[in-house]
């Protein structure tokens, strides 16, 4: 759906920033109209004239623009004629929604446009997009309709996201435990002996040596055993996390509406069915 958006400016200067911030915030340039309201021949400026009313005077020039602007509706179209013709500059833009209306409306405020309703003595009506006050008027380019009606076509979309969830795990304790051991190791023991034997024999020169007071002394020994403990690290217990991935396909139903349209001359005479099917739905990950 097109728009005109119109913008009177008392001031050229104040016309021209309010062209430039239009092409700066994305307006296209071919789009838009910077004109004089002197129409001075030969001007870089382009004007509203064509070759059909190259012979009119400004104010009639001014008033078949407005007039074909609104589609010939008088009242609109005399206010704005009255506006225009203490303006400077005018200044359109042709746009394509109801938001890009607004936007460019609203630029024209900022930049001191002329107020239809006090300049062209406009009472409340107004056939502006969604505006009041100050702003410029905007037209639909469309034909008119009467008892317009909106059904919404509403349709549901699968969104699929991921959360974590706690899942099994491992517990991993140590203790101390005493088990029963045994090793077999063999020992040495002494032990004194004292064996007599009766012998019948002459003295020796030992023997008179030896005869005399004395004593002698033998001491056993024996082995016992003697334990101790050496710990050694004989096994390592390593925990840990193995991280991997998989593909789940997530199945749903998602709605739409389908709006059916039966179109018929007379009540009760249906000739023919028109159906709107809705396109496949698609999921959104």
């Amino acid at each position: 759906m097109t728009h005109t958006v119109v913008g009177l400016f008392d001031e050229r200067s104040d016309a021209q920033a309010a062209m430039n911030e239009l092409i700066s915030a994305g307006f296209v340039k071919e789009n838009i109209d910077f004109s004089n309201r002197k129409f001075a021949t030969g001007s870089d400026d382009t004007d509203m004239s064509t070759d059909a009313d190259t012979n009119m005077g400004i104010g009639d020039r001014i008033a078949n623009f407005f007039n074909s602007l609104f589609d010939d509706d008088e009242t609109t179209a005399r206010n704005y004629t009255n506006a225009a013709s203490d303006a400077e500059a005018i200044l359109t833009v042709q746009v394509d929604s109801d938001e890009r209306a607004r936007k460019a409306q609203e630029i024209f405020d900022r930049h001191d446009a002329i107020d239809v309703n006090e300049r062209g003595g406009m009472n409340a009506q107004q056939n502006m997009a969604g505006t009041s006050g100050r702003q410029t008027g905007t037209m639909e380019n469309r034909d008119r309709m009467t008892d317009e009606r909106t059904i919404p076509v509403v349709e549901e979309r699968l969104n699929v996201d991921k959360r974590e969830v706690e899942g099994g795990g491992a517990r991993v304790r140590s203790r101390i435990v005493e088990k029963p051991v045994e090793a077999n190791v063999r020992l040495r023991e002494e032990h004194v002996v004292v064996n007599r034997h009766p012998v019948d024999r002459e003295v020796t020169a030992a023997d008179r040596q030896n005869f005399q007071p004395g004593e002698m002394e033998i001491t056993e020994h024996s082995e016992v055993p003697v334990i101790g403990k050496q710990a050694r690290v004989v096994e390592e217990v390593e925990i840990g996390k193995n991280v991997s991935e998989r593909n789940e396909t997530v199945r749903d139903t998602v709605r739409k509406t389908k709006v059916d349209v039966d179109e018929f001359d007379a009540p009760g005479r249906t000739t023919n069915k028109k159906t709107t099917k809705s396109d496949q739905t698609r999921p959104h990950h």
